[in-house]
């Protein structure tokens, strides 16, 4: 448990002095922009209203339970759970924010995504990932590496990653981000899961699918 802990208080410092580097949100101005939901006594920063200084306390910039695994009881065998601006509003202005990524054994995946406000860091603890992304278009070129206890791997802002377990027990992951709020836009869930639903012939064109199969993996997304 000493050497999880060790890895990730490592990982947390190189992160926060990566996001002091070249934080991808604007730079405050000011000290701190605790995020507030008051529009009357605030100032809208960055997409939130800042408290007034005097009256910013400790836990504005505290967060309890990452030690805890989430649950990964569903279709994916994956569970993100996000501390970003809205679950520590000191975040606020500051152009970084963490999540703890666990993966049911035996394939437990983390799908295809992209994060279009921030770079992604993450390191593994327990359990072996094999992970990738891809870079733009015209080259997509498919960037991989299995990873063990202790690798850190690279995501670069807005491509589309993944992190797959392939080993027979449960992984742990932290990741930190360079942003307060990185948004997550999940590719197969967001094309064929939006609502309204895409019409099924610009998808079957799209991926030169029969539109049966299309109309399937809508139904699919659909009845999460």
């Amino acid at each position: 448990m000493k050497g999880i802990q060790s890895i990730f208080v490592v990982f947390a410092l190189l992160a926060f002095a990566c996001s002091l580097a070249s934080a991808f949100d604007p730079s405050p101005l000011q000290d701190i922009c605790v995020a507030i939901n008051d529009t009357k006594h605030g100032v809208f920063v960055n997409g939130k209203f800042c408290k007034d200084p005097k009256f910013a306390v400790a836990n504005d910039f505290f967060f309890s339970g990452l030690d805890k695994p989430g649950n990964t009881s569903n279709p994916n065998g994956s569970n993100v759970t996000t501390v970003n601006v809205d679950k520590i509003p000191g975040l606020n202005t500051l152009g970084i924010s963490l999540v703890r990524i666990d993966y049911a054994p035996y394939g437990g995946l983390n799908p295809p995504h992209t994060h279009r406000r921030g770079t992604e860091i993450l390191v593994v603890v327990e359990g072996t990932l094999y992970v990738g992304f891809v870079t733009s278009d015209p080259d997509n070129r498919l960037f991989t590496k299995v990873l063990y206890p202790g690798d850190v791997f690279v995501f670069p802002i807005g491509l589309i990653h993944f992190q797959f377990n392939i080993g027979k027990t449960e992984a742990v992951a932290f990741a930190g981000l360079s942003s307060q709020n990185a948004g997550v836009i999940p590719i197969a869930k967001t094309v064929f899961g939006s609502n309204p639903p895409i019409n099924p012939d610009v998808l079957t064109k799209a991926f030169q699918l029969d539109k049966k199969v299309v109309t399937y993996l809508q139904s699919r997304f659909w009845s999460d």
